[in-house]
């Protein structure tokens, strides 16, 4: 698989990895201006390292649900368009507005994902849905903002199988938030995103047509 425009392996101290060019962000190891996409803390990062097919070419347009302090869409802005990061929470918000006063084109908006009406006068259509949010519910957090989705685009999902229900068994947790999204998306691929995460299911989708 071909990694997007502005990604790139570098060697970092022994282990090869996938970088993007970029102010560092939490710690990662850099290599002059590139800086490791550690897949241990991005779930879209361990899919690109495991590699899945994203779809992603560079310079997309990005909407982001579950941005939390930026370390993965602080990426996702080095080698891309607009980039909008939609976070709930207010503690982890603040070092996302630190993270875009580095980043001209990536716009933090502490907003819920569960409720897109709240920033639709704010986000311009999209290529990329990126989520990564610990809440119930994802698949309809993915089906409500379908409507930012190009019939083209991509959604990028990273599922988590604890925010659904911590009881049950992944892989029936997975299947039901599978169906759910199918409504509103084709699934393309899915992969476990071991051994970065547990009990995650790394999900690409395109929007059905309208």
């Amino acid at each position: 698989m071909s990694l997007p425009d502005g990604v790139e392996r570098h060697e970092f101290d022994g282990t090869t990895s996938v970088a993007t060019r970029g102010h560092p962000e939490y710690g990662e190891r850099t290599d002059g201006e590139w800086r490791r996409w550690d897949p241990h803390r991005s779930k879209l990062g361990a899919m690109l390292e495991l590699g899945m097919d994203t779809g992603l070419s560079g310079g997309e347009t990005t909407l982001y649900l579950g941005a939390a302090a930026g370390t993965t869409v602080s990426h996702v802005a080095d080698f891309g368009g607009p980039t909008y990061a939609v976070e709930f929470a207010p503690r982890p918000a603040r070092d996302l507005v630190g993270v875009a006063e580095r980043r001209s084109n990536l716009f933090p908006l502490l907003k819920d994902a569960r409720k897109p009406e709240t920033y639709a006068h704010v986000v311009e259509p999209v290529d990329v849905l990126v989520q990564d949010v610990a809440t119930r519910g994802q698949g309809r957090v993915a089906r409500l903002n379908r409507r930012f989705l190009g019939d083209d685009g991509r959604l990028l999902a990273a599922i988590k199988a604890r925010s659904e229900d911590v009881t049950a068994d992944p892989e029936s947790v997975f299947d039901e938030v599978l169906d759910d999204i199918g409504s509103e998306y084709e699934v393309l691929e899915t992969e476990r995103l071991s051994p970065y995460h547990d009990d995650h299911l790394g999900v690409v989708a395109r929007p059905r047509p309208e």
